[in-house]
């Protein structure tokens, strides 16, 4: 069932696209597709923003009753749900958008080890011609994606720094730093200093990720996929910032 329904159109949509755009090599035509991609899963990525910017704004409110019943997990729980359904916020909305995206992830990384250096045919559908495209897999005509590169690596890595660095989740609202002693004023410095620390681990990763630990085990997919990984971030990026300025008239 994954092959036929999520393999096989995310295979051969990219192989249309090389048969749409003949002159684009692999690495343009999986920007092409992610974009495409990113767009399709938009409606739900939005929901999911929209959720995290209302979270932070009433981040203040329910460091309050956290606060306030503090020895009372279970009420303190109850209290926290309660403001978010008053605020119309649907905390685990980001869980179907996970769900959804995680198999196509999978998927994709598949589609990339089976696509370089050369496609296999038994994967198209009868309507999809067979495109050559055994010499279009240098990139722009400068980096071979048969192969690793610390150029994609790199980029990789600085993508994910700026997206973090604007990212909704990490960026802490007016009134959330709380000036006490007590176990929210702690937990709010801990997720403070966490969320400092990702901004860096997460592009470390990032880059560990597409120059070491892919390669390991899909080595001719690493670069296509430090490709799509740039892309799919910039593009998180660009619709977190769109998010703020059109819905919520912040920049």
């Amino acid at each position: 069932m994954y092959h036929t329904i999520i393999f096989l159109p995310l295979y051969n949509g990219l192989i249309a696209i090389i048969n749409v755009f003949p002159w684009a090599d692999v690495g343009v035509a999986v920007i092409i597709f992610t974009a495409i991609v990113k767009l399709v899963l938009f409606p739900l990525s939005k929901s999911s923003l929209l959720t995290q910017v209302k979270m932070k704004e009433v981040e203040p409110e329910a460091n309050a009753i956290r606060s306030q019943y503090a020895s009372d997990k279970q009420a303190q729980t109850l209290k926290v749900m309660e403001l978010y359904k008053t605020k119309g916020i649907k905390p685990f909305s980001g869980v179907l958008l996970l769900i959804i995206q995680l198999p196509i992830l999978l998927a994709l990384i598949s589609v990339f080890y089976k696509i370089v250096p050369s496609i296999h045919p038994e994967f198209l559908y009868s309507f999809i011609s067979m495109p050559d495209i055994s010499a279009k897999t240098h990139f722009l005509g400068l980096i071979d994606l048969a192969q690793k590169s610390f150029i994609l690596a790199l980029i990789t890595a600085v993508a994910q720094y700026f997206q973090l660095h604007f990212s909704i989740a990490t960026r802490q609202s007016p009134g959330t730093v709380v000036a006490d002693t007590s176990t929210v004023g702690s937990m709010a410095m801990t997720a403070n200093s966490m969320t400092k620390n990702m901004k860096f681990f997460l592009p470390i990763l990032a880059f560990a990720s597409t120059y070491w630990l892919i390669p390991a085990q899909f080595p001719q997919a690493a670069s296509i996929i430090a490709i799509y990984w740039t892309v799919s971030t910039l593009f998180t990026l660009g619709q977190e910032l769109y998010i703020r300025k059109k819905y919520l008239g912040k920049q």
